[in-house]
């Protein structure tokens, strides 16, 4: 896998105005909360934004991190079989 973007977390928020923008053009974004994982089908069955706000800012506001794109889906949050499932 090629790295094209690397964002320092500590020095570059992700808010809530941020996030549809962030998100992009995505068709799929898998959250990870602790041990929970959550899937949203952009495409098929989009949530509203404040589901998406819910799941994907941490509890300080900002955007869960790790946030990493593979394609069309972002990964936000950690957990190791979502990660091994993505890539």
């Amino acid at each position: 896998m090629t790295v094209r973007e690397t964002v320092n977390a500590s020095k570059e928020r992700f808010g809530e105005k941020d996030l549809m923008g962030v998100l992009g053009d995505a068709t799929r974004v898998v959250v990870a909360k602790g041990k929970k994982v959550v899937e949203f089908d952009l495409k098929r069955e989009p949530p509203t934004e404040a589901e998406l706000v819910k799941a994907c800012l941490g509890p300080s506001g900002n955007l869960r991190a790790p946030a990493i794109k593979k394609g069309k889906t972002w990964m936000i949050g950690f957990h190791p079989d979502a990660y091994s499932e993505l890539f």
